[in-house]
This record gives C-alpha cells, sequence and structure tokens, in this order.
C-alpha cells in the first residue's frame, strides 16, 4: 500500500449490502476513511456532501450503472481516482472504463487488498519493462471476447449482436450463457 493512501478519503460503491459493508469495514482498517453508498443517487448524494480521493464502482447496479455514475463523477470531479470492479468482467467493458476516466478495473471477487493494489497501479504511472513474455489468448478465449465487444456496441441487444457476428441468435444465446473461458 503507498502511504498516500493513510487518512485518504475514499466511496465504496456497490448494490450488494454486505460486500459493500465488508469493504467499507476493511478500508477503515487500513487507516482510509471509507464511506459506502448502494446505488448512483446515494453516491452523487455523498460526493456532493464531501471530498473523495478515490472510488470503487460497482459496474452492475439497479437504475444507473457503475460506468454513468464513473462517466458523471469524470465531469463533476476529476480528481477523484477510480477503479471499476464488475463480477462480469469483459475487455470490452475494461475499455469502456477507462475511457471514462477509470484508472484500473477489477473483476469480482476482490478484496480490499485487490482493490487499493489497482488504485496503486492505476495512479503510480507508466508500466516499467515487462517481467514476462506476452502469452497470446487462446481461441476460445479472443471468441469470447470479441463477442463480448460487438454486444456492449449493440447495447446488450443480443438479436442485433447475432445479426452483426452472423449467427443465429440462440447459438449467440448459448455462448453467452456458457461461462467464459479461463484463458
Amino acid at each position: 500500500m503507498i502511504p498516500d493512501f493513510k487518512d485518504a478519503k475514499i466511496l465504496v460503491v456497490d448494490d450488494d449490502e454486505r460486500l459493500r459493508t465488508q469493504l467499507v469495514n476493511a478500508m477503515n482498517r487500513r487507516g482510509l476513511v471509507a464511506v459506502g453508498a448502494g446505488d448512483y443517487d446515494s453516491a452523487i448524494a455523498a460526493l456532493e456532501a464531501a471530498p473523495f480521493d478515490f472510488g470503487i464502482l460497482d459496474l452492475k447496479m439497479p437504475g444507473q450503472n457503475g460506468l454513468e455514475l464513473l462517466r458523471d463523477m469524470n465531469q463533476r470531479w476529476p480528481e477523484v481516482a477510480v477503479v471499476l470492479m464488475t463480477g462480469y468482467g469483459s475487455i470490452a467493458t475494461a475499455i469502456d472504463a477507462v475511457k471514462l476516466g477509470a484508472v484500473n478495473y477489477v473483476q469480482k471477487p476482490a478484496d480490499a487488498d485487490d482493490l487499493l493494489a489497482a488504485l496503486e497501479r492505476g495512479i503510480s504511472g507508466p508500466l516499467g519493462e515487462a517481467t514476462q513474455d506476452y502469452t497470446a489468448p487462446t481461441l476460445a478465449r479472443a471468441e469470447w471476447e470479441h463477442i463480448q465487444r460487438v454486444l456492449a456496441d449493440c447495447a446488450g441487444n443480443v438479436s442485433e449482436a447475432a445479426r452483426r457476428l452472423g449467427v443465429h441468435r440462440r447459438t449467440l444465446q448459448r455462448k453467452l450463457n456458457a461461462l467464459p473461458p479461463r484463458d
């Protein structure tokens, strides 16, 4: 953990009350001042009430989602470094998050240490020289990522995504219901 986190104020936004409470408590134990919010509106209210240094946002929430919150936070509070977390991870969503101003992206399950490490990596600047060789994704993984990107481009419309991919809608639905390939 970097020293700047000591006494920093962090907003944790997740609709899962149990996870949100665990993360807030874990952040407080690590010396941060953590505040939780369960949805877009309560997050905006918290941001308007007090300044924050960092934010951790869940992607999927009822009403306005984490990407919409991220967009609005970046417009009104650009000084807040944000990590987006999700249980529905894809490269397409990660790209959207970074384009909207997130400093990093974490896939659930993630604990407080994972999230703080993601914040640290996101605000520490450019990476140094690579320590590992690049390993190309498997064909199955590349296909799954491509499907997720096309689906995101179609705003989640499965029929339109199937048309753009040149596959039957049921075939696409079967692929979407399957677990993503490991690597």
